[in-house]
């Protein structure tokens, strides 16, 4: 077992780790800090993801480490050996790769600026960030056609030991498939200019954990609605009672609401403070508004319609910070009212729930949701309404009643036997 231990002569640390059976340590100039432990344990987690996957090299650790010479000497090939072996050689131990073959940092920048015109700004922010902070410094002066699977993988390995930004968990299976979507378009990409097989051959994303939503009651929502700070009644109403995504809500402008047809028309988002084009085309759709939903409107639009272009704005006329509105308002009000700690983004839950129990009609529903089908209502929503998840055959004994047929096996019985008598 891996771990940072503390010399008890003169309290500096070093590693203690096993290489190939043998037990390894390390003596570092550090001394016993939190901080220091922290710097020395991410080095520990590369060690241990090297090992994992076989790519471990002692003196790239520790250049003037005691034991180098002893494992270089222990793995090293004879010359006879490298000889005789050396048509055997699988490209993954040595790939072939062309002396005309870029740096991945290089390819990695031409790749960028052939993809960012497909983007919306907020996607080309997050791989723009992933590039420099993960994949640049692990990869970047290494030539495409050199790198490995094992590499992959021990990039993977040491991505799962990252501790999440403001938490105190490691990155999720989620955040570590998307880190790596980049690096497997990049390196196939550059697989199919450059001709050699892509290393993201049988590499499979992490199995992603079912998140299971959280909705608001009815009760729950009206209490948060009568609690909420007056100028943000309007927004949570709507919010609540129209499935709106949090950028569409943010985003919505005084010109696609139309109070005579009562329709909402969602056109545009907000995203990283600034107006985009929706999710995607299925989003483009119009909202019917409930009496709930007009009320709440024409409230906003006393305080807002000659003030900006948005609906729901600050105090410069300008689009809501979401964040700010989650910090300052809304977990804050969560607190106060003793509910559990939910994102807002469960107000758009919440409206599909209350839909479905209502009954209307699914396929209505997701058009209201900006879904193209209504496999996802039933998939995660089903279970939040009793009606659509009752199994107890009162469906159909409702039917039967309706239709007047009581009981369908006397009634057969009655009529056979009224023709018996009727023939007798």
């Amino acid at each position: 077992m891996s771990s940072i231990r503390k010399r008890p002569d003169n309290g500096l640390l070093f590693f203690d780790f096993r290489f190939q059976g043998v037990r390894c340590r390390e003596q570092t100039a550090l001394p016993d800090t939190v901080a220091n432990r922290k710097k020395i344990q991410k080095v520990l987690d590369a060690i241990e993801a090297d090992i994992a996957t076989g790519t471990f090299e002692y003196r790239k650790y520790f250049p003037s480490g005691k034991s180098a010479d002893k494992f270089e000497a222990k793995t090293k090939p004879s010359v006879a050996a490298t000889l005789e072996t050396l048509d055997q050689t699988t490209p993954e131990a040595t790939p072939q790769t062309n002396s005309n073959d870029p740096f991945f940092k290089d390819f990695a920048e031409t790749w960028f600026t052939e993809k960012e015109v497909e983007w919306r700004r907020s996607h080309r922010v997050c791989i723009r960030f992933d590039m420099d902070k993960l994949l640049l410094p692990t990869f970047g002066n290494k030539v495409v056609s050199q790198i490995t699977k094992s590499d992959v993988l021990a990039f993977r390995t040491t991505l799962a030991k990252v501790q999440a930004r403001g938490k105190e968990t490691t990155l999720s299976a989620r955040r570590i498939n998307k880190i790596l979507v980049p690096l497997r378009q990049i390196l196939n990409e550059a697989a199919d200019r450059f001709d050699f097989r892509t290393p993201f051959h049988n590499v499979k994303p992490l199995k992603i954990r079912k998140v299971d939503i959280k909705p608001f009651s009815l009760e729950e929502v009206r209490t948060i609605i009568d609690a909420v700070r007056p100028d943000f009644k309007s927004y949570f109403t709507v919010r609540f009672f129209t499935g709106m995504r949090t950028g569409e809500a943010d985003g919505l402008k005084w010109k696609y609401v139309d109070f005579d047809r009562r329709i909402i028309l969602i056109r545009e988002t907000v995203v990283l403070g600034e107006e985009e084009y929706t999710k995607n085309d299925g989003s483009q759709r119009d909202i019917r508004m409930s009496q709930v939903v007009y009320d709440a409107l024409r409230s906003q639009e006393a305080a807002t319609r000659n003030a900006s272009q948005f609906v729901f704005c600050n105090s410069i006329g300008k689009p809501l910070d979401h964040k700010n509105v989650t910090n300052r308002v809304w977990y804050p009000l969560l607190r106060f009212l003793n509910l559990e700690k939910r994102r807002p983004y469960q107000c758009r839950h919440t409206a599909a729930t209350l839909w479905l129990a209502a009954g209307e009609n699914p396929e209505w529903i997701a058009t209201q949701m900006g879904h193209s089908t209504t496999e996802m209502l039933f998939r995660v929503y089903s279970r939040y309404v009793p009606n659509l998840t009752r199994q107890d055959g009162s469906a159909f004994e409702r039917l039967m009643l309706q239709s007047g047929a009581t009981s369908p096996v006397s009634s057969t019985n009655e009529t056979s036997n009224s023709q018996e008598n009727h023939h007798a």
